[in-house]
């Protein structure tokens, strides 16, 4: 029988998804969706946004205003919604490889507008939907089927990106740590401005099997074990930090949010006459 959850927030009429067994994003679109209800927010005012690529596939089951677009711009037609309608809880919904890549232009000017929308980054290091090709998130070593000596690029900090560019929220959680995760969206979604959650999970049909990282039980471990959170990691060595990645909140900040200095502009016109 569908959760409370499901039946409220879902089309049902869409599922059972598309997404491999053992695939994480499930449980990121869990974690959306528990946030927005935690938060009580009207789903007539939440619009979801997403890209290309696995994650942006949540749209369609996603039972809110959903818009489903282009490859690497879901942000721009985000842009353009928050513009129209400030008072939209504004969501995006998109990969690693989506948001860095051939999006990554639309996340560095989005971050550095400002402009108050929550995007939420599915990062399983490849593009899971064309079959498994490296993305800008690819630990540099690993594989894919366009590195099969393995990827000789540097791997991005996608959260250490979001922050540069002038995110003024940014944090990461895994789909270990869902409750976290949950915790973050709602935050993400409160924070006026730019926020940037990245959601470590796991493909282990694509990225698990090219580099031998086992079934999803054994991804879920590895995210279990190399997860410290930001209190603990500010603690550790260099050499304890060897391997290890931080989660938490990373970067709180307020400065003046886009639709907002937007709407200042039309006001002084419309005082001019």
């Amino acid at each position: 029988m569908p959760s409370q959850l499901v039946n409220e927030y879902f089309r049902t009429a869409n599922l059972p998804h598309i997404w491999c067994p053992g695939c994480g994003n499930g449980i990121v679109t869990r974690a959306i969706v528990k946030a927005i209800d935690n938060l009580g927010l009207n789903k007539d005012d939440c619009c979801i946004v997403s890209g290309i690529g696995c994650s942006s596939r949540a749209s369609g089951y996603l039972d809110f205003n959903t818009l489903h677009t282009t490859h690497g711009r879901a942000l721009a037609f985000a842009t353009g919604i928050k513009l129209a309608n400030p008072k939209l809880n504004v969501i995006v919904i998109t990969g690693d490889g989506d948001c860095s890549a051939i999006g990554g232009n639309h996340l560095i000017h989005a971050a550095r507008r400002n402009i108050d929308i929550t995007t939420i980054v599915f990062n399983n290091n490849t593009y899971g939907m064309t079959g498994g090709q490296y993305s800008p998130t690819t630990p540099t070593g690993d594989k894919g089927t366009t590195a099969p000596y393995g990827n000789i690029d540097m791997n991005f900090d996608l959260c250490e990106l979001a922050k540069a560019a002038g995110a003024t929220y940014v944090s990461r959680g895994t789909i270990f740590t869902a409750n976290m995760l949950i915790k973050q969206v709602e935050e993400g979604i409160k924070s006026k401005g730019f926020s940037f959650i990245e959601a470590m999970t796991i493909c282990p049909t694509y990225y698990g099997r090219k580099n031998k990282k086992g079934e999803a039980v054994d991804m879920m471990t590895y995210l279990k074990e190399n997860a410290i959170n930001i209190a603990a990691y500010d603690k550790l060595t260099d050499e304890q930090r060897a391997g290890k990645f931080v989660v938490g909140e990373l970067y709180k900040n307020t400065r003046p949010e886009y639709t907002e200095e937007y709407q200042k502009i039309i006001d002084s016109f419309s005082k001019e006459r």
